[in-house]
Order: structure tokens, then sequence, then C-alpha cells
């Protein structure tokens, strides 16, 4: 799986079902692509596009169960190689590592916020 696919699938799951426009501009990447990106995933099953009951001309983009499973599976692995590279670390850098938690955390909330883009 691409590293698009992959990001597009956790946005997804985080944000909910999109447009294709949307979801092209918050993975920087040009409309035809993720229309193409989204043909094969929902060839693969895992997204599905639906019709926006508040809008009957707009076409949504969204996770099917499978897409889920599959971005938890996903994370799942990134837990596990995070948990076997930080039990090869010294104490110290545990320690650490600790003590950034609260600016990462940051970090990625910022990043978040600009991955969503503006808000419908």
């Amino acid at each position: 799986m691409s590293l698009t696919s992959a990001a597009t699938l956790a946005t997804l799951d985080r944000t909910g079902p999109r447009r294709i426009t949307d979801l092209a501009a918050v993975e920087g990447v040009t409309q035809p692509a993720m229309t193409a990106l989204v043909r094969v995933m929902e060839e693969s099953g895992l997204v599905e596009r639906r019709g926006d009951a508040s809008d009957k001309r707009v076409t949504l983009v969204c996770l099917t169960e499978a897409g889920a499973s599959c971005v938890r599976t996903r994370r799942q692995a990134g837990v596990h190689a995070f948990e076997r590279l930080i039990g090869e670390l010294t104490g110290d850098e545990v320690e650490a590592l600790v003590a950034a938690l609260p600016a990462l955390k940051h970090l990625a909330e910022l990043e978040s916020q600009d991955r969503e883009g503006p808000k419908q």
C-alpha cells in the first residue's frame, strides 16, 4: 500500500467522510490523482462512495469496515515497532523521550490541524 493510500485511509478514519477534492488538498495531491487512488481503494473494498444527505450533488468517500480494519492493523504494527525499538534504549534515553512527550503531542495536534484543512 502506498503512503498516500495509507494516509488517505487514516484521514478518513480520523475525520469521517470527505469529498475527493478535500482529500486531495489534505494529502497534497491533484484531484485526478486522488480520484484514481479512490477508485483503486474502492475496488479493494477499503472505501466506498456515498451521496451526501445534505447536498444530493455531492459524493463523499467513506471508509468501509475493511478500510477501518486496515488502519487499525497498520497503527498496531507501528505501536509494536516502537515498543521493540524503545526496549533497546537506555534508561536515560527513555526518560528523555518521556520528557519530550508533551512537545511531541503538541506537534501531532498541529500536524493534524494542518492535514484536516478547512472544516465543512
